[in-house]
């Protein structure tokens, strides 16, 4: 799948106040790994966000900062209590994993010795490497969270030296807040990343200092880095016979639907998909740009790439489809069982 992208609602190590607006925000950019701290808003506050996270369709993670062994203990018992998918950060492993056996959480502590508020990461790489490979080797740790920005040392060299020693995902936590930074925890071998801060105090490289702003070019950038970005652009089915089209459609099934108001950010696993426009003007979202088709035109969405359908002018946007699956699930589109019958065709 891919670098992973865990957009944290936290500034200063603390959940922000306005996190269920950011929230939002990030479901409706298709962000779908989401986190917070458990201070900063009241444990039932906590709760709710954790629901909301679910039901948005995101993964929900905690990330614990304590720095004594009482704190941390209260922040696992918080975690098991919320009910979060994934519990980040803390360092007494064997404290934590008896309050979260069988609760189903994931739990991913912190490598090497950790001080301070903002944290940081103190040791050299071998110390680091030597405490990762002892913690990951621990049942019910199911991968490491290494505050590698926060370290004095070579930070490239110590991310892919974690990496390499344990056979366990690691995510990277603390200052990243470029594209470059991006690209080497992704060269590390890491599975992932958090960013919060930069992107609510707009200091991550975009159009705007705004979150929308801010997340879009961050999922954009991992898109890129990810190689999940579409090369192929809409094609007129007038002009497409008289030229070689680019994509290609294999063993698809044709269908016919009717798209109404937007559908969700989502991808095909496996399976490229063709949208035709019969009637109506649909506008297809990709993570680094959008492109109107028209009625007679058509685009290709290869299999991977995030996208997003939107029926334009306020009408039902009429739609060919070729895809050896079903049409995209979609709070707002539904295919007409009627023509769906009619119309379906082996290509």
């Amino acid at each position: 799948m891919g670098l992973r992208f865990i957009f944290m609602l936290t500034r200063n190590d603390r959940t922000v106040p306005d996190a269920s607006q950011q929230l939002q925000t990030a479901l409706g950019l298709g962000v779908r790994h989401i986190g917070f701290k458990d201070i900063g808003l009241p444990l039932e506050q906590l709760k709710g966000l954790n629901a909301a996270i679910k039901a948005g369709g995101a993964t929900s993670y905690l990330e614990v900062v304590s720095l004594d062994r009482e704190s941390e203990i209260v922040s696992a018992k918080a975690a098991a209590e919320i009910g979060v998918d994934v519990l980040l950060g803390g360092t007494r492993v064997d404290d934590v994993l008896p309050i979260i056996k069988d609760t189903g959480i994931q739990y991913f502590p912190f490598a090497g010795r950790i001080t301070g508020h903002p944290s940081v990461l103190e040791g050299t790489i071998e110390e680091i490497v030597e405490s990762a490979r002892t913690i990951a080797a621990k049942d019910g740790v199911h991968g490491l969270d290494l505050l590698a920005y926060r370290s004095v040392e070579n930070v490239p060299e110590l991310m892919k030296a974690v990496c390499a020693a344990v056979s366990k995902p690691v995510f990277m936590a603390g200052s990243i807040d470029t594209r470059e930074r991006i690209a080497i925890v992704q060269s590390a071998g890491a599975a992932g990343f958090t960013i919060g801060t930069a992107a609510l105090d707009g200091k991550y490289p975009a159009n705007g200092k705004d979150v929308p702003s801010q997340l879009t070019a961050i999922i954009r950038d991992v898109a890129a880095l990810n190689k999940h970005l579409s090369p192929i652009r809409k094609k007129n089915l007038s002009t497409a016979f008289t030229g070689k089209v680019e994509g290609q459609v294999n063993n698809m099934q044709l269908k016919v639907a009717k798209f109404e108001g937007a559908s969700r950010w989502s991808f095909q696993q496996h399976d490229d998909e063709l949208f035709f426009v019969h009637r109506g003007r649909l506008l297809m979202k990709f993570r680094d740009r959008e492109e109107i088709v028209e009625a007679g035109e058509f685009i290709v969405v290869p299999h991977g790439v995030e996208h997003c359908a939107v029926a334009l002018a306020g009408e039902a946007c009429e739609v060919l489809l070729a895809t050896t699956t079903e049409p995209p699930l979609c709070s707002a589109a539904r295919i007409d069982p009627a023509q769906s019958e009619q119309s379906r065709l082996v290509a």
